[in-house]
């Protein structure tokens, strides 16, 4: 018998090379501090606070507002913490580009392999038009929670329960959700579901996640 009846992946860092890589590279690049860079860009990403990053991708602010919000922060500490830098960054990576096609087949084929499939990513409405292109959402995902639309974000418990109410009421143990920042994956053990940390490594998590989903 099936362990799990749900998949809910994260988008950036599952689907993509990770944001927070980028924010990491972008403070060794610049000499400083890449935790503080890090967190300059996208606040304490481990919780869900009034950062502007954070009010972002809840949907109150757009996404120039809280780009220039940002910049006052970093300009305060002398740190350069521009987002357009990190999105180039990504870009050199290849994650503006194009979907890890890996990702793309084993979504498709545990939802065609009768896995009930989510998609819950914290996002910008400003975003939305540019990662839609990217994957077949339709093909893929049985519905998508997106923070800019529902006005929550990872970790906040609530955006689970949603998350596993719209995909067919799925019991949190009966779920595996996998997201590439460690606190989105704590929250949703929290509740019962079965977490999987996707690293710079995203190999080792796919193994992982096959292991738990077999076809």
């Amino acid at each position: 018998m099936r362990r799990f009846d749900a998949v809910l992946f994260d988008f950036g860092g599952v689907f993509t090379p990770s944001p927070f890589h980028a924010a990491e590279r972008l403070g060794a690049e610049l000499g400083a501090d890449p935790a503080r860079v890090l967190a300059l860009v996208f606040g304490p990403y481990h919780e869900d606070t009034d950062h502007p990053w954070h009010r972002l991708e809840r949907g109150e602010i757009p996404f120039e507002r809280a780009r220039e919000e940002i910049l006052a922060l970093g300009a305060r500490e002398q740190v350069e913490s521009d987002p357009y830098r990190v999105f180039a960054l990504l870009a050199r990576a290849g994650g503006a580009r194009e979907a890890r096609p890996e990702w793309v087949a084993c979504a498709r084929e545990l939802r065609a392999g009768g896995y009930r499939t989510a998609l819950v990513t914290n996002n910008a409405r400003e975003f939305r038009d540019t990662w839609t292109r990217m994957l077949p959402v339709p093909e893929l995902f049985d519905c998508v929670i997106d923070s800019s639309e529902v006005g929550l974000r990872k970790p906040n418990p609530a955006i689970y329960r949603l998350a596993l109410e719209r995909v067919g009421g799925i019991a949190p143990a009966r779920a595996v959700f996998l997201d590439d920042f460690a606190g989105n994956v704590d929250a949703a053990v929290a509740l019962g579901m079965r977490g999987v940390l996707v690293g710079e490594d995203p190999a080792e998590a796919l193994a992982e996640l096959r292991g738990l989903v077999p076809r």
